[in-house]
């Protein structure tokens, strides 16, 4: 047998890929998503965003045992590591799954998506996300390729609190702003909106931010 352990320990290939197979068995392959609809996307998305959700759920402003567990004893030099494998990844989106929305409902959502709605002081999902809602460097992501049903949870998730941000937590002030039926209608039109040709985030907005969003410090230097 010690010839073939030999083997096998010779062709182990000790990679950031390899050590991120943990993530890719709920996230899908190369983080593409999983099948479901409950574990989104990672590939593509920018780096720092993906660094911020890591250390949400490592400090308990978003819930889920089984990434808290994984990422609880990881430096946060490591998380960014994690967060710059992901975002690196520049791998073809799944065809959005079809959608059932009704015309007012669409109507409203492309409201709300593209120039918002000042009376209820909410800011168009563009003025944070991109003008072509493929998300913003450093740490702003696409809404874009995203199941109806996982938009759904994620701001009503905002709504009462089960999810946060660093302070201020800007999405949770916009989320609590909205209607049942505005949530199912942004929710419903950004579900049923067709990818575009390229997919990777704007390297910036083209004006500042509507309002002021938390995020954590990035580490700087290598990880130990």
């Amino acid at each position: 047998m010690a010839p073939l352990a030999a083997s096998q320990a010779a062709t182990f290939s000790d990679t950031i890929a390899q050590r991120t197979l943990a993530c890719t068995a709920c996230h899908g392959q190369q983080g593409r998503a999983g099948p479901d609809g409950y574990y989104p996307r990672l590939a593509g998305k920018p780096a720092g965003y993906l660094y911020n959700q890591l250390i949400n759920f490592r400090e308990g402003r978003r819930h889920y045992d089984l990434m808290t567990g994984l990422i609880d004893p990881l430096t946060e030099s490591y998380l960014l590591e994690i967060a710059q494998h992901f975002a690196a990844l520049d791998v073809p989106y799944s065809a959005p799954a079809p959608v059932k929305v009704s015309p007012q409902a669409l109507r409203r959502g492309e409201q709300l998506a593209l120039k918002g709605d000042a009376s209820r002081q909410l800011p168009a999902c563009v003025q944070c996300h991109g003008q072509t809602l493929t998300g913003v460097q450093p740490a702003t992501p696409g809404l874009l390729g995203l199941p109806r049903d996982y938009i759904n949870g994620q701001l009503g998730a905002w709504q009462t609190g089960q999810r946060r941000a660093i302070a201020p937590d800007c999405m949770a002030s916009i989320a609590k702003r909205l209607s049942a039926d505005d949530l199912a209608s942004v929710s419903g039109w950004l579900a049923s909106q067709p990818l575009p040709v390229s997919t990777r985030p704007s390297s910036a907005l083209p004006a500042a931010l509507p309002m002021d969003c938390g995020s954590a410090p990035v580490p700087m230097g290598p990880r130990p």
